[in-house]
């Protein structure tokens, strides 16, 4: 996740007049970006990334028309945008290479194999949304923790009977839960930036809301783990543990990636270096302890690659895997580096596209009309809610739905005498945990690709390609946290209850306008 993390966009009140969009002019591009994916996709079944390039074109069209902008004033929006989601475009590439490698290296084969030998259908949601809970609350990152720990998951759930969906949604709700909690956590440190409100403050007045929303999403996993694990086919744990250990040195050392990779993050080494040095730890381990696969040419003659040569190999271009299971053949076939550029695409154009919504000043009319519909302490939570969730739709980045409202609302919650970590509290709760949900955000992208799944009762197209936003489709009803969270900070908001008012102020009825109380 991104490190450098200066972003300024101009509020509605900063715009030059003669460029301030009205509410109109500002959803003509909006509506125009989303006919344009719709209309792609229900329609002509079109990948992203040319409906988003119409979008382009498009917003630029309209912000050269009515506000006399330049191609310069939008390539610069545009690129600005893209630095700033740079860092997550280069942990695409990384994390995807480093599947390849962890998977050739036999590390994501043993977490599979001794997970498979001691947990159970009915406690592996819960267990695995702890687990994962922890690990992100560790090392600051949900990002990492969905991309290593979370792809093991996925084998380990599918082992077990358990339908990849659940097994994504429980991996999440951890991810996010942990890494919202964590001071190390990127997205953390910029709430409390973008609201001014300290760091420590802003983690205290998520921590009450963030325990609930997880311990719910708990018990629910619980519930649905009784529900959904039933009977493992006779034999089949047992098969896959032969298939894996047939075909990988899955011994505690090949954890050795792992153990490099995390233990790098906790030292407090920033995400994008600490998956390198993993995928480099997991070239090491492949081609000290795994043995090169037996390569035949079509003459019928065979041959062992060289060990760098292939681990190497495997990293930049994935695995494929030829077990005695086909599941585990399915399971362990991945896409390595060069498979990242679809889903990098699509990540690329969908910035570009926010970044000259943002430069043409859509995104702070649209911000400031909803703004001005906050008439209390609820409706200003709803308010922030919803705006912190159009930013994810809208700028296509988890980043720009905590800053919009972070820095538009300031002064609202000034004026209702309300402390700055309640709106801190608010960007991250409605911001950060959302972002998933949409197929075209960077994080929906990244989640949807490291986790690949279908609704329960699809099946994958036979390219093997998922269609674009089922995946997303897949595991969206059982991430609970990604529901909780919201739900639970509108309770606050319309409630009063954990409100924090500024020293000297009262808590404001919930219903009150800030006239009232000032």
């Amino acid at each position: 996740m991104s490190d450098d993390l200066d972003f300024d966009p101009l509020s509605y009140e900063e715009l030059p007049e003669d460029r301030r969009p009205t509410l109109w002019q500002a959803l003509v591009p909006v509506v125009g970006m989303l006919f344009f994916l719709g209309v792609g996709k229900l329609v002509f079944d079109l990948d992203p990334q040319f409906p988003l390039l119409l979008g382009i074109a498009f917003t630029g069209l309209c912000a050269m028309w009515w506000f006399d902008l330049s191609w310069r004033d939008l390539y610069d929006g545009a690129a600005d945008s893209i630095v700033m989601g740079l860092q997550a475009v280069l942990i695409l590439f990384v994390v995807y290479a480093l599947i390849a490698s962890w998977i050739s290296a036999g590390t994501i084969p043993a977490i599979m194999y001794y997970g498979l030998g001691v947990l159970t259908p009915k406690v592996f949601l819960p267990v695995a949304a702890i687990l994962a809970a922890v690990v992100a609350f560790a090392i600051g990152s949900s990002w990492t923790t969905a991309g290593t720990l979370g792809v093991a998951f996925i084998g380990i759930g599918h082992g077990l009977g358990i339908p990849a969906p659940m097994t994504a949604g429980a991996i999440l709700s951890g991810a996010y839960a942990g890494d919202k909690q964590s001071p190390l956590s990127d997205t953390t440190n910029l709430a409390a930036a973008a609201t001014e409100t300290d760091l420590f403050e802003h983690v205290d007045a998520m921590r009450i809301g963030t325990a609930i929303a997880f311990v719910v999403a708990v018990v629910a996993y619980a519930v649905l783990g009784l529900r959904a694990g039933g009977a493992i086919p006779s034999g089949q744990v047992e098969s896959i543990r032969a298939a894996l250990a047939g075909s990988y040195d899955v011994g505690l050392h090949v954890l050795l990636p792992l153990v490099v990779t995390f233990a790098l993050a906790l030292y407090g080494v920033p995400a994008l270096p600490s998956l390198g040095t993993g995928v480099f730890a997991g070239i090491l381990t492949t081609i000290v302890f795994q043995e090169a696969p037996v390569i035949t040419t079509e003459g019928g003659f065979a041959f062992h690659s060289g060990p760098i040569t292939h681990a190497f190999t495997v990293a930049q271009s994935g695995t494929s895997p030829s077990t005695s299971s086909d599941l585990v053949n399915n399971l362990l076939a991945s896409s390595g580096l060069t498979g990242a550029s679809w889903v990098v695409t699509i990540v690329l154009a969908a910035l570009a596209l926010g970044g000259m919504l943002t430069r043409s000043g859509v995104l702070a009319a649209v911000a400031h009309a909803i703004a001005a519909r906050a008439r209390s302490v609820g409706s200003l939570t709803a308010t922030t809610a919803v705006t912190a969730f159009s930013m994810n739709v809208l700028a296509a980045d988890q980043y720009i739905s905590i800053v919009v409202p972070g820095m538009t609302f300031r002064g609202l919650y000034d004026d209702f005498g309300l402390d700055s970590s309640n709106l801190s509290r608010a960007v991250e709760a409605a911001g950060t945990t959302t972002s998933a949900f949409v197929p075209w955000n960077s994080g929906g992208v990244y989640m949807a690709g490291v986790l690949g799944v279908v609704p329960i009762g699809l099946e994958v197209t036979s390219s093997g390609l998922l269609g674009f936003g089922l995946d997303v489709l897949g595991y969206a009803p059982y991430y609970f946290f990604g529901f909780l969270s919201p739900a639970i900070l509108l309770f606050m908001g319309f409630t009063g209850w954990r409100v924090r008012t500024k020293e000297g102020v009262e808590t404001p009825e919930p219903g009150a306008s800030p006239d009232a109380e000032n």
